[in-house]
């Protein structure tokens, strides 16, 4: 369980959020932050059983202010993301706990090289079916919603504005996101909602993942 001192604590530095009151807080700070990283081991050993990451990181609390506007030097939230095991596996997920009901989970592809890029276009380009019967499925949109990310204004270079397709070429990001309510965030049934809404993503990682290990003939990219 996640506990409530845990959204406490970041109420009061998103209110106090300087290096002197945090300073002064530290040592809570360092006990809130063991406990959280136990709970993201305690995710990763349930994706384990269903699935393969290699590995989960908690993330510094401290911002990186060199290229922001925002000066504050601590982050109001906790997040963490776990690595499926490449290169057969693709896709990652992430988890961010952040009070007054911010809290979310989100899975997908956040930033695809340029090479992954295409060749997910040019899989949607030759076949778009397949993916929408997955994305649109009732059990996985109850979960997920709608896919979500970054997407251009217009056609890609070497693509057809009109295609059938282009809602989906035109992405630059193939994401989904849940919301957790801070009620949701303290309770005991937490682990299991993050890890049963993470299944649910299972078919759509499926098909990336075969897309991406494969050229447009459907013949392994992956050494055996």
């Amino acid at each position: 369980m996640i506990s409530k001192n845990v959204l406490e604590f970041l109420k009061k530095l998103e209110e106090n959020n300087n290096r002197e009151w945090f300073n002064e807080h530290k040592p809570e700070f360092k006990a809130l932050e063991t406990e959280v990283k136990a709970f993201f081991t305690a995710i990763n050993q349930k994706l384990n059983v269903h699935d393969e990451t290699d590995k989960v990181k908690v993330f510094r609390i401290y911002r990186d202010v060199r290229f922001s506007k925002n000066k504050t030097p601590y982050k109001t939230h906790f997040g963490g993301s776990f690595h499926r095991v490449k290169p057969r596996l693709r896709g990652g997920y992430y988890f961010q706990i952040q009070p007054n009901n911010q809290s979310f989970l989100a899975t997908g592809f956040w930033n695809p090289s340029k090479e992954d890029l295409l060749r997910i276009r040019k899989e949607f380009e030759m076949d778009d079916e397949e993916i929408r019967t997955i994305i649109n499925q009732e059990a996985f949109k109850s979960v997920w919603g709608s896919i979500e990310g970054e997407a251009l204004k217009t056609a890609p270079k070497g693509f057809d504005k009109e295609h059938q397709a282009i809602d989906l070429i035109r992405k630059k990001q193939f994401i989904f996101t849940k919301k957790i309510t801070d009620k949701e965030l303290v309770s005991k049934d937490l682990l299991t909602i993050i890890d049963e809404s993470f299944k649910t993503i299972r078919p759509y990682f499926d098909y990336m993942s075969d897309v991406l290990t494969t050229n447009l003939n459907g013949e392994s990219l992956i050494d055996n």
